[in-house]
């Protein structure tokens, strides 16, 4: 009976296409998380300040966020594969020039800003590029949800090992290296692109003929999809308010705990196993039908663990509700690209996903730069109860008001043969 759970839980994986794409993306992630916590610590080494802290993270990203809707309706009309290629390729040259700046000792926070600006426009269309692509390498469509919930669990393993790995690194070398470790790392996910075989052909391009018009129809598809609309306005005020923890997480280690980036690397790693071990049993689950519920109580536990967070000064307390967090958050996030990867058409499947990306990608950045601020006034723990108790009021609202959610939801499983 194990061995079948086992075999289920990880039924996407005899796809030879998703197999290649899961382990090679899943090295190069180790990587990207590495470089993740370098920046944050090197800016907070650099500065000591959390409005820089808040500031960097904003400007960084915020030119990738204005591209990410323009970057879904090209997606709808570009090859998604022949995108990838190109956005590892240069995330890979991102990498190696911050290796470079910081070896040589002339890093400054400007040279992070500016690259890491460029990288905010990278993933602006590798990030949906890669959600849409998900549904191209999965041959039988009743495996989609179990790729969507593994792909999750691979990013949240790499959570684990990047971050507690990355902190080992800059206590012993700097952040130099992890930087040269992501860079190096992009050679996976290239060389696994490059082996794949590809079979199933791109869905038709929109019928709009601008990219303004194909933009506005995918607001107006998304819109006037109530299911889609609830879950990712939820996704939304949870990036605004709970995912800035990671970028002021150094505050937390620094001030609350006294520590340094061992103890942040012990923060971030906690906070990957919560999520790991809430996307592997999202993994488990046999249909997509139901799901709205499992949304709705990891965004309670979220909220609630942020709370609870903010008032701990005990690391092994911090360790368990950073856990905590991880298993909310990401259990939430990878339901609703569940959702959504199930409910919409599939000629406008780049646009919505590129929505998807822009509400927790997007909507982050504005997220850290108010919660930067607020840190530096009523200090970080304080900012944190805050946006645990605006999450929980969006999570109770969405939690009211799924009747309305199942009802136009259900139409639609039908359509798509699921049932109860």
């Amino acid at each position: 009976m194990a061995a079948v759970g086992m075999k289920e839980t990880f039924r996407a994986l005899r796809h030879r296409n998703y197999r290649l794409f899961y382990f090679g993306h899943g090295m190069s992630l180790i990587g990207t998380w590495m470089q993740r916590t370098a920046t944050i610590w090197l800016v907070y080494r650099l500065t000591q300040s959390p409005e820089v802290l808040g500031t960097v993270d904003f400007v960084g990203q915020i030119a990738g966020v204005v591209l990410i809707p323009f970057a879904g309706v090209l997606l709808d009309r570009w090859n998604r594969y022949r995108v990838i290629l190109w956005t590892q390729v240069l995330s890979m040259v991102q990498a190696l020039a911050l290796a470079a700046l910081v070896f040589s000792g002339t890093v400054a926070v400007w040279h992070i800003v500016v690259l890491n600006t460029i990288l905010g426009m990278i993933n602006s269309f590798d990030m949906p590029a890669r959600q849409a692509f998900i549904s191209q390498i999965v041959e039988d469509k009743e495996d989609l949800a179990n790729a969507i919930a593994l792909n999750s669990a691979m990013f949240n393993g790499a959570r684990i090992v990047g971050p507690s790995v990355a902190g080992l690194a800059i206590a012993a070398f700097g952040e130099g290296l992890c930087y040269l470790f992501n860079g190096l790392s992009y050679i996976a996910i290239l060389g696994a692109l490059l082996a794949m075989k590809l079979t199933a052909p791109q869905a038709a391009a929109s019928t709009s003929e601008d990219i303004i018009g194909g933009l506005k129809e995918g607001f107006i598809y998304t819109y006037n999809s109530l299911p889609i609309r609830m879950v990712l306005l939820l996704l939304a005020l949870l990036s605004l308010v709970g995912f800035p923890v990671l970028p002021l997480m150094p505050l937390f280690a620094g001030q609350v705990l006294g520590g340094g980036p061992e103890i942040l690397g012990w923060l971030m790693a906690a906070f990957g196993i919560g999520a790991l071990v809430g996307t592997v049993c999202l993994a488990a689950r046999k249909t997509v039908v139901g799901i709205e519920k499992v949304i709705a109580i990891n965004s309670v536990i979220f909220a609630v663990g942020l709370m609870a967070f903010s008032l701990s000064t005990k690391l092994w307390l911090s360790l368990g509700i950073a856990f905590i967090m991880g298993f909310g958050l990401i259990a939430q996030m990878a339901s609703t690209n569940t959702i959504i990867q199930t409910l919409v058409d599939e000629d406008k499947r780049g646009r919505v996903m590129s929505l998807y990306v822009l509400s927790f990608g997007g909507i982050t950045p504005i997220g850290s730069l108010l919660a930067g601020h607020a840190a530096g006034v009523i200090g970080t723990p304080y900012t944190f109860f805050v946006g645990g108790l605006l999450a929980l009021t969006g999570a109770v609202i969405f939690a009211w008001n799924l009747p309305a959610w199942r009802a136009a939801a259900c139409p639609i499983y039908a359509k798509r043969g699921l049932t109860r």
